[in-house]
């Protein structure tokens, strides 16, 4: 008889963390999931997942959900904020809590993976992908958030079988964060970080689905850390024309000097302040954008997990505008 298996996402109402949950209720597994009362769970089949209902500061809340399941998959996190506070309270202290809880109620856990970022490794040296033995150098304080939550996960080896997976920048269906460069596109205007091409690995949302599910079920993974991207850099010319070729627009490149990027972002920043939402755009995101090289290697990812980038960017930017169109997005 096949045991079935009980998997705990966090994060589940976000893009990424509910594409886990469709795949895992795909693969017959009991679904457990952590959301706070006012997450919006519509992407979620809500009559087929546990739903647990708590913060992440309750540690006996915690225990109980985290009992009796065989795989947590930790894809919670913040992403922008106002301040350095909220980010390590929400990637660092969130994670050594359910680290805590998990150590104190579990201890036949088949693995903990935690959903970390290329954010936390940094840009790439020159012109070489950067590789999970490099060192790593994060540029905002995002980054350096998930470096620091990724030792809090080392720091229990030997107590709790882990994998730490660390996603290139992600693009998909019900991806928010990428629609405004669409939208953008389809105004017709395309607009180019500075004066020299840059160089970006991307993952869709469904090879980084992939890739985490065969790190989690790999015996090989145990305690390691993998980049999960496309198997080859982009640069942004190449992502332009091809997306606005799906889109059926002309579009004109209007190259922007990094220091006006900057200028433009200290503006959004201040404006930010006046408002209950962090924007997308401040001085630290900036700072990513005018990086040359966010080309990460996916070899390690290859030689032991068999991973491999299964949808190309034509076929998956296609797919994502479709989608968008689809439900009125775009």
């Amino acid at each position: 008889m096949n045991t079935k298996f009980t998997s705990l996402v966090t994060g589940a109402s976000g893009f990424v963390g509910s594409h886990l949950v469709d795949k895992l209720l795909e693969l017959n597994h009991n679904v457990r999931i952590i959301a706070r009362k006012e997450s919006k769970l519509k992407w979620i089949d809500t009559s087929r997942v546990e739903i647990f209902n708590c913060d992440y500061e309750n540690i006996s809340l915690l225990k109980e959900a985290l009992s009796n399941v065989d795989y947590i998959f930790h894809v919670a996190g913040v992403i922008k904020a106002k301040s350095k506070d909220i980010y390590y309270k929400g990637n660092v202290e969130v994670t050594r809590n359910l680290l805590k809880a998990t150590k104190e109620a579990n201890t036949n856990l088949k693995k903990f993976v935690f959903i970390s970022s290329q954010a936390a490794s940094g840009p790439g040296f020159e012109n070489q992908p950067k590789t999970e033995e490099m060192e790593c150098n994060p540029v905002t304080t995002y980054g350096k958030s998930k470096l620091e939550a990724e030792k809090v996960v080392k720091s229990y080896e030997g107590e709790i079988p882990f994998t730490i997976i660390r996603p290139s920048a992600v693009y998909g269906p019900r991806d928010p964060e990428i629609l405004l460069f669409f939208q953008t596109l389809k105004k017709g205007i395309q607009p180019m970080v500075g004066f020299s091409e840059k160089y970006v690995s991307l993952v869709h949302v469904q090879d980084l689905i992939e890739g985490i599910l065969l790190a989690a079920f790999s015996e090989s993974s145990l305690n390691q850390t993998y980049f999960i991207s496309s198997e080859k850099g982009y640069g942004w010319e190449e992502i332009g024309n091809l997306s606005s070729k799906i889109l059926g627009k002309r579009v004109i490149k209007i190259r922007i000097p990094h220091f006006m990027v900057y200028s433009v972002a200290a503006i959004s920043q201040f404006l930010s302040y006046f408002k209950n939402e962090a924007t997308i755009l401040n001085l630290e995101k900036a700072r990513e954008m005018v990086q040359s090289n966010w080309v990460c290697s996916v070899e390690k990812a290859k030689k032991e997990l068999g991973y491999s980038q299964k949808i190309n960017l034509e076929d998956g930017i296609k797919q994502t505008v479709d989608w968008y169109i689809k439900n009125t997005w775009l």
